[in-house]
Order: C-alpha cells, then structure tokens, then sequence
C-alpha cells in the first residue's frame, strides 16, 4: 500500500513490548545451549554463594554475548539490560553495566586462578576444531591506554608514540585462525620478553595435541626460545633480523639458486649461521629479490636493488619453501584485527591489570565460540564473514517474543533479507548433539 503521510505526521509512542533488536542472535544463543557452555562454566572460581543474583557464570556469558553483539565497553551494555531475548537467556535479569565493572576487579583481585581456568575453558571449546598436526604461529599487538591503568608503560607505539600501553603476546592456530592461548604484559616488554615462558604454558595447555610447525616474526628470539622448539621435536621458521655480521656471511656466498625469474627475480640460499646470543650454530635460509628493468636490449637487475630477508629454521627445506611457508604466517595480522575491530580487545576495561588480563580472555573466548558456531553450523560462503558482517546480515533484527498456547514464539520481521540462510543455520544448530 502507497503511504502519502509525512514522516513528520507520525504519532510516536513507545509501547511495544517484549521487543528485542537482535532477534538474529538466538541461533547463537541456541548454539550455546547446545554445547552446555553455562554448565562449564560453573565450576568457575568466582567467590560467591550459590545462591547470587548474579553468579560468575552468569557475569562471564552475559560478557561473552555483549562482545558478540558489538559491545566496545562495558558501559555500552546498557542498551542490553532490557533486551527481551537476552533476559529470558540469562534467567530473567540482566546485571546493570557498573556491576559488571566491579565484578571483572573483583575476580582480578581475589580470583587468581581464574585466568587459568579460562585458558583451560578455552581449550575444551576448540578441541574439536583443532586439527590433528597444529601449526602455532606467534605474534604480538599493542594496545594502546589512556589513564593510569596498572601495568601500563610506555613502550614501542607505532600509533600513539609516547603512549602508555600494554604489550599482549598472543597464540594462533594457523590452519583454523582459532586463538589458542594468551597473556596480557606491561607496554615497555619486548616481543620476546617471558616468550619461552608463554611457549611452555602453550604447550602445557594444549596436552597431547601434536604441534607440527611454529612461525615467529624477527620479535622473537634468542637461544632459550630456538632450544624450546628442539626440545619438543618441533619445525620452527622464523624471521632473523638482518645484520651486518649476517650481511657479510651471505655476500661471501657466491651460488644461488634461481626459483622466480620473471618481472620479479628471486633466489635463495642456505648457510650454518651463529649468531653471538646463540650456543650453536643453525641453519638460515636467505631470500633476496629484485625487480627487473628494461634497458631496451636486455634485463637489467643492479647489486643494490636486491631485498634481502633471512629465516632460522631447524626444517630441511628448500629456501623458497621456507619462506612461502613463513608468509602464510600473515594471515595472522588479520586474525589480531578481528579480535581487535570485532571484540575489542583493545578496549581497556578496568584500571587493573589481573582485571584486564581476564577481560582479554573472555573476548578472545568469545571470539572462538564465534569461530567454532561458524564452523559447525554455518554454510561455507558464511565461514569467512567477519563478526561485524555476521552481525550486520544476521543478528540484527527486529522481533518480539510472544506466548502462544504454552510455548514461546520469536516473531522475526518477515522481510528479513537472510531469513533463509538463518533458517538453515537455525536447522543445523538444532541438529547438534
């Protein structure tokens, strides 16, 4: 029908009840009923009675689905405290936002254990995605602060030089883009910095799943941090930095091997290396590249023009393989970006650091739940949408609960334009064991 009334004209009221904005979000929900999470989540240390209002269980899932909506802060869970669907998940009442400040710096002052049960939770979601050969890939981010939050210092800031910050050192999973483990450190840390420590806990959390492969930048180094891969039997490839002293080696090497020769030329080479930190020498492979030019009679390629990059590896491959392998290691940048733009884990919460810490584990939690309900129930063209985009095409929607006889009805708007694609997720969720 043909409306010719102005916007204008339109009586306002709000009278609309049992309403929800993100109807979408109960194939999530549902996901999450099915793989029991409140119940695991309730051996959680927390400090409370049994009988709380608000338990920690209830405090950590209602973080988990407010990060999963969008939320940047906590204070912008206010928009959720009334959300018909999310009441009826979490039991009836949802925590007013200041608590959820007081209750994240209360189990980072009392609750020291808690992190590690969450790595351990974190675990028991993944293990069925995991591969059965990982690859571990490295890497590290800043976040940047903007107070007095403990732990914070200045440090490296590529964004905000001078800058307080945390220096979070991070583990991926390379063949999945699951976030295998995590630890939240002070902004003035090198990359490197307790990075076999963190390597060691990695190990410890992921028990008797194989890691085949690890990947580091030029970060990360160091004879403790090489002996650690060894010791496990481990193939590592890691980005060495470029020297002087490794400058001279390699212009001492005379033969190299052609791969590439087209507008790009590229040749590689491997030499035992001992570097002056190291207690043994090791193999480095060594890639350099140059553009070619035309000169009008032939191909020209200058001494200075080649890039030279370097990798320590303990594997026996050719250079070119190594270094390709190394590249694929760049897929994690954007893994770091989701966290970062699609669970914020660059929004500081509290102003203390054990808070933080626990902060970060959650949204990197959140953000393998994500991983995993795409994974399980989503359609193939669905799996590589960022949460941004998922939210956008499927969370956001306008709907009301409703009784009908003795059930409950989710009335969806009826021109949702993924209802079908949401109804086959719907399907496949309500399939799950």
């Amino acid at each position: 029908m043909k409306s010719t009334t102005a916007i204008s004209k339109i009586k306002s009221e709000f009278s609309l009840q049992n309403a929800t904005s993100f109807g979408g979000v109960k194939i999530f929900l549902a996901f999450l009923e099915k793989i029991k999470l409140t119940e695991a989540m309730r051996n959680l240390s927390g400090g409370k009675a049994h009988n709380a209002i608000f338990p920690v269980h209830r405090i950590l899932l209602y973080f988990i689905v407010g990060w999963m909506l969008g939320c940047e802060r906590i204070f912008h869970f206010r928009r959720l405290k009334s959300d018909a669907l999310l009441l009826r998940f979490l039991g009836g009442r949802c925590p007013h936002h200041s608590l959820l400040y007081k209750e994240l710096g209360r189990l980072g002052r009392t609750c020291p254990q808690l992190a590690t049960e969450l790595r351990l939770l974190n675990q028991e979601i993944i293990r069925p995605c995991l591969p059965s050969d990982l690859i571990l890939d490295l890497d590290s981010t800043v976040e940047t602060v903007y107070g007095d939050q403990t732990g914070a210092a200045k440090g490296t800031n590529p964004h905000k030089p001078g800058r307080k910050s945390y220096h979070p050192l991070l583990a991926f999973e390379g063949q999945t883009r699951l976030n295998l483990n995590a630890v939240l450190r002070p902004g003035n840390t090198h990359s490197s910095t307790d990075a076999a420590a963190f390597l060691q806990q990695t190990f410890k959390l992921l028990g008797e799943r194989k890691v085949k492969y690890g990947r580091f930048d030029k970060g990360f180094g160091g004879e403790e941090f090489y002996s650690l891969w060894e010791g496990q039997g481990i193939g590592y490839v890691g980005k060495l930095k470029w020297t002087q002293r490794l400058a001279s080696e390699v212009q001492a090497c005379r033969y190299w091997t052609r791969f590439v020769d087209e507008d790009w030329i590229i040749e590689g080479i491997s030499l035992i290396y001992k570097a002056t930190s190291w207690s043994k020498a090791r193999r480095v492979a060594v890639i350099r590249k140059a553009q070619v030019f035309e000169d009008g009679q032939g191909r020209i390629v200058f001494d200075s023009d080649w890039q030279y990059e370097a990798i320590v590896t303990n594997l026996e491959w050719e250079a070119i393989d190594l270094w390709r392998f190394y590249n694929q290691r760049c897929c994690m940048e954007n893994y770091i970006k989701e966290a970062k733009n699609g669970f914020s884990i660059d929004r500081i919460a509290t102003s203390d650091f054990n808070a933080n810490e626990l902060d970060l584990l959650i949204k990197l939690l959140a953000y393998n739940l994500f991983e995993r309900f795409k994974r399980d129930c989503c359609e193939p063209i669905h799996q590589g949408y960022t949460i941004a985009r998922f939210r956008l095409e499927f969370f956001h929607c306008a709907a009301t609960l409703i009784r009908h006889g003795r059930s409950v009805v989710l009335k969806l708007m009826k021109d949702f334009a993924g209802r079908y694609a949401w109804k086959r997720i719907e399907t496949k969720v309500a399939l799950l064991e």
